[in-house]
């Protein structure tokens, strides 16, 4: 009897663990900050496993309330969470945030970079007179970014052309200021005249700028602040960032599309119009997309007001659209489903996982394809988020951020205009 009593008493601890390794698991999976909407109620969005066994209290001068904090003005909140009010396992940060209004997109656009300094692209033997292969600058490798010749700041490759020669006629060597990553650092290289071009040359295969299709997200009518791709410029041979001098995006006609298959994305191919203005700056390039300033607004838009922009806790799980073009320059809506949501997987921008459902899109292109990262995605009339990547083994799926990151890369969260707007409303 003892026996079977102590037995059981184990089964229970066990059960019990396994309950509260659950939870942990589950508990580990929300992020460290939430936002809510000025005005608004305040909720966590616990997943349905949680919503009975966990319990939050607001931590005010170091001590727990139960009293939920108003949400009438912008501010910060720290949250305690507890297993059964008894086990606590959690604080998170909930930020009361301004509603910001914005024009969601849709409209290709062509992506113009010049990037700063030169990039490697790759190395180029170089045959002397003798016949020998050298490779002078074999210590660069591709990616890095050659910033400065001569302790002269780097604009273009004729620039570049010219020290090698002036270098190479001097019997000198060439001084150059290199960046790889986070680290700087200087090099010198000896030109050596190559008897197949007539010329001296280091070797190096160089570029410093970058063209390509995408889409315009979303943009702020008053300010004329814009956000698109939803994503990095990378550079295409390295897939390292691009680290703008100058860029701007411009008008993109879809002339054809490529339509994807299983283990091959497809691709919209745009043209460039020769009526094409520069219809925007960019000023940042990062994780989560390209962001400027708009000097006119582009034509055809699906909505002609601004929308709201949704938080992370607001996406839900269902129905959606999504804005992109698939011919010319008409901008159309085509029915997705959000069928995942992963707030943590902030860094590699993989946080919505979607489903293209719509016949009609999918018998165009087959799902997404190149060209449609920045499609903006409305739920309940909100702008939610942003495709950016294609499944390479089912292109009728795909990841998507969600626009409220966009927003606050882009500065917008901050801006002074959008919140007298919320205060005056």
């Amino acid at each position: 009897m003892r026996g079977r009593f102590i037995g059981l008493l184990y089964c229970l601890m066990f059960l019990f663990s396994g309950l509260l390794s659950f939870q942990a698991q589950e508990i580990m999976r929300l992020p460290d900050k939430q936002s809510v909407v000025v005005g608004e109620p305040l909720r966590l969005g616990f997943p349905a496993p949680l919503q009975k066994t966990l319990k939050a209290q607001f931590i005010r001068n170091e001590n727990l309330t139960d009293t939920c904090p108003t949400t009438t003005e912008p501010g910060e909140y720290q949250i305690r969470l507890s297993l059964f009010g008894i086990i606590p396992v959690r604080d998170v940060m909930v930020s009361v945030v301004p509603q910001v209004m914005v024009v969601p997109g849709g409209q290709s656009i062509g992506v113009l970079i010049h990037a700063e300094g030169l990039m490697v692209a790759g190395h180029s033997a170089v045959h002397d007179q003798y016949g020998h292969h050298n490779s002078p600058a074999a210590a660069l490798q591709e990616g890095d970014v050659i910033l400065k010749v001569d302790n002269e700041i780097l604009h273009n490759e004729g620039q570049f052309r010219g020290a090698i020669a002036t270098a190479g006629t001097a019997g000198r060597p060439l001084t150059i200021e290199v960046k790889r990553g986070d680290q700087t650092f200087v090099t010198c290289v000896e030109p050596i005249f190559c008897r197949d071009t007539l010329s001296y040359r280091v070797g190096l295969l160089i570029k410093n700028s970058t063209a390509g299709i995408g889409t315009l997200t979303f943009y702020e009518p008053n300010s004329m602040i814009y956000g698109a791709l939803g994503h990095m410029v990378t550079d295409s041979d390295s897939s390292r960032p691009m680290e703008i001098s100058d860029g701007r995006i411009v008008d993109a006609d879809v002339q054809s599309i490529h339509k994807g298959k299983k283990g091959q994305p497809g691709e919209k191919i745009g043209l460039f119009p020769d009526h094409a203005q520069v219809n925007g700056t960019i000023n940042k390039n990062s994780s989560q997309g390209i962001f400027g300033d708009l000097k006119s607004i582009f034509t055809k838009d699906t909505y002609a007001e601004p929308i709201p922009v949704a938080t992370v806790n607001q996406i839900h799980v269902g129905q959606a659209e999504i804005l992109t073009v698939v011919e010319e320059n008409k901008v159309e809506k085509f029915v997705i489903e959000i069928s995942r949501i992963n707030p943590l997987a902030r860094h590699d921008g993989k946080v919505l996982v979607i489903k293209v459902t719509d016949q009609r899109l999918l018998e165009k292109t087959g799902g997404i394809v190149q060209g449609m990262s920045g499609s903006p995605i409305i739920q309940d009339n909100k702008l939610v988020g942003a495709v950016t990547h294609v499944f390479v083994n089912d292109p009728t799926k795909g990841y998507g951020i969600p626009a409220e990151w966009m927003v606050e890369e882009s500065g917008l969260r901050n801006s002074d205009q959008q919140i007298v707007e919320q205060t005056a409303a």
